[in-house]
C-alpha cells in the first residue's frame, strides 16, 4: 500500500520548499501553502520558470504573527511582520486572484536578487495562489521511472513541487485514482486528473539551474495528452479535512 513520504510547502511561490513532518488539509488546502506570489513590473505573475535560483530563497511565515522571513543564498535575512498596500488582480493560468501588495523592504531584496523589478503580493485568500487545485500528488516510483528513462541513478523528485509524496506503489500508479477518492492520512482527497508540466521541472530544485530535459523525458515515454500537455502527477480537491503526515497510508476508495 502506498504511504506519503515526504510533504512539500512553501509560503512563497517559487521560493524554496519546506518539508513539514505533518500538515492540515483543508478545503483551501494546507492554510500558508503559496500564500504569497511574486509579480512583474507589469503585473504579470513571476516565479521559478522566469528564475530559477528563485529556490534558493528559504522562506518560512508564522501566519500567527503574520511574520515573514526570506533567508537568501549569501546569507542575509530580510523579515518582519506583514504591513499590506494597495489591491492588485493577477491573472493564474486564466483566472484571476485578487490579492494585495505587502509594503516594506521585499521588493527591494527580492528584485536585487533576481536582476528584476518584482514586488510581493499576498493572496487574498488560502488557496488561491496554487497554480490549479490545491492538492497534487506524485509518487517516488514515477519519479524511478523517469530516472530510468532519461538514463539516470535518480532522479530528485523535488522538481516537481508537488504537496505530497508517496511511496511503495507502481510507478504512475496515482493516473488510475482519477474520478476516485483517496485517504490520505485523516484526509479525503477526490482525484481529478494529470498535472500538465512546465519548464520548472528541467531545473535542479536545489539550484534552480536546467540540468534535465524532464519534458523531453516524459514526452517520450508518457506521449502528449490530448496533443499537447506532458503530464505527470494529479491534481485533487479537499472532501473532507483532515492532518497528513509523513508515514500514513494512502489508500483509493
Amino acid at each position: 500500500m502506498p504511504a506519503v513520504s515526504r510533504l512539500s510547502v512553501t509560503p512563497v511561490k517559487g521560493l524554496g520548499l519546506l518539508h513539514p513532518d505533518e500538515i492540515v488539509l483543508e478545503r483551501s488546502g494546507v492554510a500558508d501553502n503559496r500564500r504569497f506570489f511574486l509579480i512583474g513590473p507589469t503585473g504579470r505573475l513571476f516565479s521559478g520558470i522566469d528564475h530559477g535560483p528563485l529556490v534558493q530563497i528559504r522562506p518560512r511565515y508564522d501566519g500567527e504573527r503574520d511574520f515573514l522571513s526570506l533567508t537568501f543564498p549569501d546569507g542575509s535575512v530580510v523579515e518582519g511582520e506583514i504591513v499590506l498596500g494597495e489591491p492588485v488582480e493577477t491573472e493564474f493560468y486564466g483566472r484571476p486572484v485578487a490579492g494585495r501588495l505587502v509594503a516594506g523592504q521585499w521588493a527591494k531584496a527580492l528584485s536585487s536578487y533576481s536582476g528584476k523589478e518584482l514586488r510581493l503580493v499576498r493572496a487574498d485568500r488560502p488557496g488561491d495562489a496554487c497554480d490549479v487545485h490545491v492538492v497534487t500528488l506524485l509518487s517516488e516510483e514515477s519519479v524511478a521511472e523517469l530516472a530510468g528513462r532519461a538514463g539516470r541513478a535518480a532522479v530528485d523528485g523535488r522538481r516537481f513541487r508537488m504537496l505530497v509524496g508517496l511511496a511503495g506503489g507502481a510507478p504512475h500508479e496515482e493516473d488510475t485514482w482519477a474520478g476516485r477518492e483517496v485517504q490520505v492520512g485523516a484526509a479525503l482527497v477526490h482525484v481529478l486528473g494529470p498535472v500538465p508540466r512546465c519548464a520548472t521541472t528541467t531545473r535542479d530544485p536545489s539550484t534552480g539551474v536546467r540540468d534535465l530535459d524532464t519534458l523531453r523525458v516524459i514526452k517520450e515515454y508518457r506521449g502528449l495528452r490530448e496533443g499537447k500537455d506532458v503530464d505527470f502527477g494529479v491534481y485533487a480537491d479537499v472532501v473532507a479535512p483532515g492532518r497528513v503526515r509523513v508515514g500514513d497510508p494512502v489508500e483509493p476508495r
